[in-house]
């Protein structure tokens, strides 16, 4: 692929004159894309070390719910399924897609799988709507139907989407952690919640996650590269140390001790446990459709963004500002969903974490061959990977919904037709502990104050339909009661 004037801007080096001889450099146009080896594996180094907080989070946030029936998912298991999608997946993008574009299980996804899905079904149901969720995006993909789903959904409320799952995953931290613990409802009190679990901050493992929060902001704001995977391995380290040291009671899910062993044979028993159509007789067609719609809602747009971002960064982006192979990209982050459910870790998605690997030079595919390769190894590595306690990975949580909650600065406050729907998606999802219930409030609120103003035909027929959807949701009770059905 010959270089653009725009990817000699971005990147700072002229464009390559000759035609590559190595077969590699040819099949990924690294030359011609301004790029060597040595910056495409550096490159996909600094994208696997900035990202692998992944194979700690994600095990933590599935292993930390339970579904329906009160099972839990093996954090072994999950380590394993989580490298090996990301390791798959992240290759195939590199081969199919020729983008320095990796993948893995995404965060606010696994969030809505773990605390707004799985408690209506088993895993196995949870994981197969996963895989349908993936399956659906690549029919969108196949048929076009993606530019007619993305003019649906106002900037705006993608926008109060994302910052409204980032308050959420950051409420699921301070939970996780214990800063902030439920009120028994024996205490007779209108107040929900509290700080530490008597009003005050005591013991051991809460100070190693405020120490965490701490260094994690410390670095964030130092613009440290891979500064959350950092701040979870000294916490985690920390976190040893002080249980050897100290008389503590408990840490929760995971006690931080030595593993007797570093290295260990993968566990692939989660692999292929899912059912594709059991949430169906579960939970009924009305509420799969509307958790479908959550997913796809929070896969698809986010891809689309990082997809346009890393392509950017790169200087990929042809003359009108398209981005290379987007079909396959796209088809290929579908299938990626699709492996992350049948894997049961939860729906794969592209990492704009990737921006790291084009920072230090990747502009092609090959860098992915590096992560990929990374993702791989860390597969043995399970032992080492499962002694981090919640107290030492929730700050991350902190910081990713901090992240998330940037977005806010580009909705505009002045016009109530869009900052109240804006307003209602950020609040309801933490106070509800729901992400379907946030984009339900504001999709309804925005299509009421556009009737209300005049403008309703300024509202997609799309999200006509999906707010009647979820007006049937909110209302399922009283309609049910309404036609004799309980």
């Amino acid at each position: 692929m010959p270089e653009t004037s725009k990817t000699s801007q971005v990147t700072g080096r002229p464009p390559a004159g000759g035609a590559a001889a190595d077969p590699l450099d040819r099949f990924f146009h690294i030359t011609a894309r301004g790029s060597s080896f040595a910056r495409e594996i550096r490159g996909g180094f600094a994208t696997f070390f900035t990202m692998a907080y992944i194979l700690v989070l994600n095990p933590i946030i599935l292993g930390s719910a339970k579904d329906k029936f009160g099972h839990q998912l093996d954090g072994a298991e999950l380590v394993t399924a989580t490298a090996l999608v990301a390791a798959v997946m992240t290759v195939i993008m590199g081969v199919g897609g020729n983008l320095p574009l990796a993948l893995a299980a995404g965060l606010g996804l696994n969030a809505v799988v773990a605390f707004q899905i799985a408690p209506l079904m088993s895993w196995a149901d949870a994981m197969g709507l996963v895989v349908l969720e993936g399956l659906l995006i690549c029919v969108l993909v196949v048929t076009g139907l993606r530019e007619a789903v993305m003019h649906a959904i106002p900037q705006p409320l993608k926008q109060a989407i994302s910052v409204g799952i980032g308050l959420f995953i950051a409420f699921i931290g301070f939970v996780d952690a214990g800063f902030v613990t439920r009120i028994p409802d024996a205490a007779n009190t209108t107040v929900p919640v509290q700080l530490g679990g008597t009003g005050a901050l005591a013991g051991w493992p809460i100070l190693v996650f405020c120490l965490g929060v701490l260094l994690t902001i410390g670095l964030l704001a130092r613009k440290v590269k891979g500064a959350i995977l950092i701040s979870i391995v000294v916490m985690t380290v920390l976190a040893v140390v002080i249980n050897a040291a100290a008389d503590v009671k408990t840490w929760g899910l995971t006690t931080p001790k030595v593993p007797d062993d570093v290295v260990a044979a993968p566990d692939f028993g989660l692999l292929g446990d899912f059912s594709l159509f059991g949430s169906f007789a579960e939970t009924g067609a009305l509420t799969v459709i509307l958790l479908l719609f959550t997913l796809i809602l929070s896969d698809f747009f986010d891809t689309m963004g990082t997809v346009v971002g890393i392509s950017a960064e790169a200087g990929l982006l042809d003359e009108d500002g398209k981005v290379p192979n987007l079909g396959r990209v796209l088809l290929i982050d579908g299938a990626a969903a699709v492996a992350g459910g049948a894997a049961s870790a939860s729906s794969s998605t592209s990492y704009i974490e990737s921006a790291a690997g084009v920072g230090e030079g990747a502009r092609t595919g090959f860098a992915n061959l590096v992560t990929g390769g990374l993702f791989a190894l860390a597969l043995f590595l399970t032992p080492l990977l499962t002694i981090v306690p919640l107290q030492a990975a929730a700050p991350a949580l902190v910081a990713v919904g901090f992240l998330m909650m940037t977005q806010v600065k580009h909705i505009d406050w002045d016009r109530y037709d869009i900052a109240i729907p804006a307003f209602l998606t950020i609040a309801v999802m933490p106070f509800t502990y729901s992400i379907t219930n946030g984009i339900g409030a504001g999709f309804l609120a925005y299509v009421v104050i556009k009737a209300v103003l005049g403008k309703a035909r300024e509202v997609h027929w799309l999200l006509w339909g999906a707010s009647a959807l979820f007006l049937v949701y909110f209302a399922i009770d009283p309609l049910e009661q309404l036609l004799g059905v309980k």
